[in-house]
């Protein structure tokens, strides 16, 4: 079975399932608290969210986003998928604010005889573009109105302000966007209301895109082009048959050619370590999975390819609950990602994509890291060949 993941699983119908159901195995991206945790229930994801995480239940698909609908055809073709929609409307239902790939496993799972379900909820926005599905593609209607969740108001502290001021001052008039949800995510969009021409082409958004649609920032003759969203009540409200709103699939927004046509494409990824040959671990503590790839690396590689285009990686320099540095000498863990254009900390930016690999390191050393281990680092430097 294949449900919406995200925050708007539809609960409802899926705790009935949970209840007919003796064993089967649920595929949700990001999969919040909640989800069934028991035995005869295998929770399958390739992107990991804090109900999967740790569980013994889980199987962790390695994938890049943009390739999960092809999982969908072969590997792994659903049998079911329960969706939260719209009510109906002219023949049409809307997804909302969860398209992902969610379009590709309806499609799979009609094509092999399986079923659709869709709970349908009034308090689902209504959006376009991929997000409305046919009513004859869905098999069942389950009733079930209730408030959506919402993002909480994300405190922007002084070093996140300070990696979003350092991401902005790097991002020109007319750049395309793509940013995740965060402290620091938002500091750097927020960072871009005095911009003009704006575009956005992104995986997911949040509020910080409404505050630059406040500001005048955006370019308002071209769609803001996303698979996902999450945000406050007001994020809703703007969304609602909104028809500059363009929600995609998952294989359009995270395709890195499509991506890489945009002009100026601005991606802005974080890590949980960054490493002296500029490779990203974004995926695992300690060997074991913590998210995925996620679409880090599809807009990494689109956005390098792009006009003018850059991706960077911003994070903390120092891990606040790991008490630890985030750069470091090599990182221990399988690589997410690598060559980005810069890493940006609250220490200052690295420039890594044109640097020879003596420079990239001697930049993340003295513009990135934390003071406290600089020295360390400049040893171990020597030690792997990149001192000068």
């Amino acid at each position: 079975m294949v449900a919406t993941g995200n925050h708007v699983t539809p609960w409802h119908t899926l705790g009935m399932l949970d209840a007919a159901l003796p064993a089967y195995r649920l595929w949700v991206l990001n999969g919040q608290a909640g989800l069934p945790q028991r035995e005869g229930v295998t929770l399958e994801t390739s992107f990991v969210g804090p109900a999967q995480r740790r569980s013994p239940q889980m199987s962790y698909v390695p994938c890049r986003l943009s390739l999960v609908p092809l999982l969908f055809q072969g590997p792994q073709v659903p049998d079911l998928v329960l969706l939260h929609t719209t009510p109906p409307e002219g023949g049409k239902v809307s997804l909302g604010t969860e398209v992902n790939v969610l379009p590709a496993a309806v499609e799979s799972c009609r094509r092999h005889g399986g079923k659709v379900i869709a709970q349908v909820n009034a308090s689902m926005p209504w959006t376009y573009g991929d997000a409305e599905l046919s009513v004859d593609d869905i098999d069942l209607f389950v009733e079930a109105d209730g408030p959506l969740p919402t993002a909480p108001v994300t405190a922007i502290d002084d070093d996140s302000a300070r990696i979003g001021a350092l991401v902005a001052a790097r991002v020109p008039d007319g750049a395309t966007l793509q940013a995740g949800i965060g402290a620091v995510p938002d500091a750097s969009l927020r960072g871009l209301t005095t911009r003009s021409g704006l575009r956005v082409w992104t995986e997911m958004f949040s509020d910080s895109i409404l505050a630059l649609e406040r500001a005048g920032a955006l370019d308002r003759q071209v769609p803001i082009t996303a698979s996902f969203l999450f945000g406050s009540p007001e994020l809703m409200e703007w969304v609602d048959r909104n028809e500059r709103i363009h929600m995609v699939r998952t294989e359009v927004t995270n395709d890195p050619a499509l991506i890489a046509r945009n002009p100026a494409m601005v991606s802005v990824n974080t890590a949980l370590q960054v490493d002296l040959f500029g490779q990203a671990n974004a995926s695992r503590i300690n060997t074991r999975i913590f998210s995925g790839f996620g679409g880090q690396t599809d807009f990494i590689v689109g956005a390098l390819h792009s006009h003018g285009g850059q991706a960077m990686i911003a994070l903390r320099s120092w891990h606040p609950k790991a008490d630890c540095s985030t750069i470091v000498p090599l990182v221990d863990e399988p690589v997410t990602s690598f060559q980005m254009s810069a890493v940006v900390t609250e220490q200052g930016a690295a420039q890594v994509f044109g640097s020879d690999q003596k420079t990239q390191a001697r930049q993340l050393i003295e513009n990135c890291a934390h003071p406290q281990v600089r020295e360390e680092l400049w040893e171990e430097a020597e030690a792997l060949g990149l001192a000068p």
